[in-house]
């Protein structure tokens, strides 16, 4: 497989929105996150390099990035932390993940930059779903290795780097936040931010981030980085806004009287009340 050509053109496959990629969808082949078909994707060299050609191809080939680091590096994928190949080459950390992910075999050996023998059987559109099947294996990998000690260590230091966002909410202070899905079931659900401070949810600010599939992530994965890194969780903030009326406090109590005074929803007026006692009266006098 020519991977170089095929990553290019794979667009947001991996994306929660567009994952109908696997059945043949290419709407984000112009994805302006990718370069233009025919371009070098995965070589980081110097283009006003002065050296000879061969000397060109050696350093070339020194510089090519794998398909793990291409991947990581693209816009809207900083919430992925780089999977050791080693940790991927284990069977056991893989397991039932076949089952889950088509052409599973040739998506796997493309994360793992492994040429196959039968790459040239397929067709064009056949590596394009190769493409979208590797992305969605290694979400689905990167689950499971986040939750090690390993790849705990990878996102303590996108986390320390606040690559994954800060909170929105006023009182919080641009707190840092970590990924979190609300479902560990592929595509159920977009992944989310989760604010230590306040233990609240909240939707990336990215597009792109906010259309990753928050199976990637899991439910598991920030309480178990704050259970194991106790000291970077902050106490809970325990200032909520007020809100107020020429400056004057909103109390509900207050409210709810007012509403059942005047026969709103909960209540009952008073005239409706001794209407319904005067007719208990006749009844019982008839």
């Amino acid at each position: 497989m020519e991977k170089s050509g095929a990553r290019g053109d794979s667009g947001g496959a991996m994306r929660f929105s567009t994952r109908a990629g696997l059945d043949g969808d290419k709407n984000d082949k112009n994805d302006d996150r990718f370069p233009a078909s025919g371009s070098k994707k995965y070589l980081d060299h110097d283009s006003d390099s002065s050296d000879d050609g061969s000397s060109g191809n050696s350093s070339a080939d020194e510089d090519e990035q794998s398909w793990i680091s291409w991947f990581c590096s693209l816009k809207g994928n900083e919430f992925f932390c780089e999977v050791d190949e080693e940790y991927i080459q284990d069977d056991f950390n893989l397991s039932g993940l076949s089952s889950m992910v088509p052409y599973y075999d040739y998506a796997l050996d493309l994360i793992l930059d492994v040429e196959s023998p039968n790459d040239d059987m397929l067709t064009e559109q056949q590596h394009e779903l190769v493409e979208s099947a590797a992305e969605m294996l290694y979400g689905l990998i990167h689950a499971r290795y986040i939750l090690t000690s390993r790849g705990m260590v990878a996102m303590l230091e996108k986390y320390k780097q606040c690559h994954f966002g800060r909170c929105p909410r006023v009182y919080c202070n641009n707190h840092p936040c970590l990924p979190v899905g609300t479902s560990d079931v592929f595509r159920t659900a977009t992944v989310k931010i989760f604010c230590p401070k306040c233990e609240d949810i909240y939707f990336p600010r990215s597009k792109y981030q906010g259309n990753i599939d928050g199976a990637y992530y899991g439910t598991t994965f920030p309480h178990l980085f704050l259970m194991t890194y106790g000291y970077l969780k902050p106490q809970r903030c325990a200032t909520n806004y007020v809100p107020r009326i020429f400056g004057f406090k909103i109390r509900e109590k207050q409210l709810l009287a007012e509403s059942t005074k005047s026969g709103g929803p909960g209540g009952r007026s008073a005239g409706g009340a001794e209407a319904k006692e005067g007719g208990k009266a006749d009844n019982a006098g008839a």
